[in-house]
C-alpha cells in the first residue's frame, strides 16, 4: 500500500510538474501543443507496465497527447509482435525492442534520430547504415542476485562478493549458510527469459569470439559438451539447482516468491538483474543487496564481471501509418525522457532503470541498479551478445532449461538439444 501511494504521489507531482513547465526538449513543443495526438507504444518490459501506464495518464494531462500503451504478449516474441503489426499496417507509433530487431528493423520502418538533442549524451544509441535508429531505454546487467544482510546474519561478517568469485568458494558459503539455518540459501527464477535469454546465453556470451562460436553452432560444427565455458557455467548452475529452495518443482516456482523471498532474507542468493528491483521492491527488502558476477571455477576474468550494457530500445516508425504530428509527439516523448527532470525520475525513480545518457542524474538508483553503475563505470561489463536466432529464448528457454531446472534432462541430453535446435535455427542478418 505505501509503495502504490507513493505512486500515486509521483504521478500527481509529475502531473503538476508538467503542467507548470510545459515541455523541456529544448523548444520543440510547450504547453498542451500536442492536444488531440495519439501515439502508441509498445513496452517490452514487462515489469514496468503500471509504471508507464501511470506515466501516460499524467503526460496526456500536461501535454494533451494521448499515449496509448501496450504490453507485450509474453507468449510470443516481440519480433513476431511487430511484424503482425506492421503486416496489418497498423504499427506502433514507438516500440520498444530489443537490439537485434533494431537492426533487422531499421532499413525499413525506423526514423532517422540523428539530429535529436539526447544523441550526444549517450554512446549506446544503436547506428544502421548511417542511420541512428534505436534510442537506448536503459543499461542493464545480470549476475548473481545477493542479499548481504541475510548472509550476514549468519556468518557474522561482512560479505564481500569477490570473495565469491569461484564456484568452490561460493559453495563453500552456501553450505556456511546451510549450516547456519538457511536449508536452501537459493532461488532460480524458472521463466523462460530468464533461463533461455539471459543465463544460459552467457555460455555465447563469455566465449573469445561470440560470433565465431555461435556461426559454429549454427553450421553443426560445434562441440557444446566438450566446450570449457559451458561446462564451467553449467557447474554453476548445477549448483544452483542443488541448493534451489523450489528443487523438485524449480519449473513451476513463482517469480513473485522468490523475489519476496530474497527480499525478506529467507534466501541469500538469485540469478537475476537490475530490472528484477521493480519486483523486490515490492516486499518488505533490505537495501543490503546488489549483483555480483556468476561464480565460475574459470582460468579467465569473467568471474569478475557483470553481463549487459544499453538494453531494450525504442525506434521510432517512419511508415506512412504514423503521421508527421504523431512521429514528432513520439520525438518529443524521448526527449523529455532525456532533457526533463520529471522525465529522468521516471526512469529511474519510478522504473529503476539505469540510465544511458550522461546528463541523467542516478543518485536516486535503487541497490541493484547501482551495483550495476559501479561495474560499467569500470568497464566490468561483458556485452550482451544480440544476435541468437529469434526463436532461442523459447526453445533452449522452456523446452530445454526449464527441463534441465527441473532435473528432468542430463547435460548430455541438454547438449544434444541444443545442438539440435541451432542446427535448423535461423541466423540474424548482421
Amino acid at each position: 500500500m505505501k509503495k502504490r501511494l507513493l505512486s500515486l504521489m509521483v504521478v500527481a507531482a509529475m502531473s503538476a510538474s508538467l503542467v507548470a513547465c510545459g515541455s523541456s526538449d529544448g523548444g520543440s513543443s510547450d504547453g498542451a501543443s500536442g492536444s488531440g495526438v495519439s501515439i502508441t507504444v509498445l513496452n517490452s518490459k514487462t515489469e514496468i507496465q503500471t509504471q508507464f501506464e501511470e506515466m501516460a495518464e499524467a503526460y496526456e494531462e500536461a501535454t494533451g497527447v494521448h499515449v496509448e500503451v501496450y504490453n507485450a504478449d509474453t507468449d510470443t516474441t516481440v519480433a513476431s509482435q511487430v511484424a503482425t503489426k506492421y503486416a496489418s499496417n497498423d504499427p506502433y507509433t514507438l516500440t520498444m525492442v530489443d537490439a537485434k530487431d533494431i537492426y533487422s528493423l531499421a532499413d525499413d520502418y525506423a526514423y532517422d534520430l540523428s539530429n535529436e538533442d539526447w544523441a550526444s549524451h549517450t554512446t549506446l544509441g544503436i547506428t544502421v547504415n548511417d542511420k541512428l535508429a534505436g534510442f537506448p531505454v536503459c543499461v542493464e546487467a545480470r549476475g548473481i542476485i545477493y542479499n548481504a544482510d541475510a548472509i550476514e546474519a549468519i556468518t557474522g561478517e561482512t560479505f564481500d562478493p569477490s570473495s565469491v568469485a569461484t564456484l568452490d568458494d561460493f559453495q563453500a558459503l552456501l553450505d556456511e549458510l546451510k549450516a547456519g539455518g538457511m536449508e536452501t540459501p537459493v532461488g532460480v527464477l524458472s521463466e523462460y527469459w530468464s533461463l533461455g535469454a539471459h543465463y544460459f546465453a552467457e555460455v555465447y556470451e563469455q566465449q573469445e569470439d561470440p560470433d565465431a562460436f555461435v556461426n559454429s553452432l549454427l553450421a553443426g560444427e560445434a562441440d557444446l559438451g566438450s566446450n570449457e565455458k559451458f561446462n564451467e557455467l553449467m557447474d554453476t548452475f548445477d549448483t544452483l539447482i542443488a541448493y534451489n529452495y523450489a528443487k523438485g518443482s524449480a519449473a513451476n516456482a513463482d517469480r513473485e516468491e522468490s523475489s519476496m523471498m530474497l527480499a525478506q532474507g529467507d534466501i541469500a542468493f538469485m540469478f537475476g538483474g537490475n530490472w528484477d528491483w521493480s519486483v523486490i521492491n515490492q516486499y518488505d527488502y533490505t537495501e543490503n543487496m546488489g549483483i555480483m558476477p556468476v561464480p565460475e571455477n574459470t582460468s579467465d576474468d569473467t568471474n569478475t564481471k557483470l553481463v549487459g550494457g544499453g538494453s531494450k530500445y525504442f525506434f521510432v516508425d517512419n511508415s506512412d501509418a504514423t503521421s508527421d504530428e504523431q512521429r514528432q509527439a513520439a520525438l518529443d516523448f524521448l526527449n523529455w525522457l532525456v532533457s526533463d527532470p520529471e522525465g529522468n525520475a521516471f526512469l529511474t525513480e519510478q522504473c529503476a532503470l539505469v540510465p544511458a545518457f550522461d546528463n541523467i542524474d542516478a543518485s536516486a538508483l535503487d541497490p541493484l541498479s547501482l551495483s550495476v553503475k559501479s561495474y560499467a563505470d569500470a568497464g566490468k561489463l561483458i556485452p550482451n551478445y544480440n544476435y541468437l536466432p529469434d526463436d532461442h529464448m523459447t526453445v533452449v528457454g522452456q523446452e530445454i532449461m526449464q527441463k534441465y531446472l527441473d532435473e528432468a534432462m542430463t547435460r548430455d541430453e541438454l547438449v544434444t538439444a541444443v545442438e539440435d535446435y541451432f542446427k535448423t535455427a535461423t541466423p540474424i542478418e548482421h
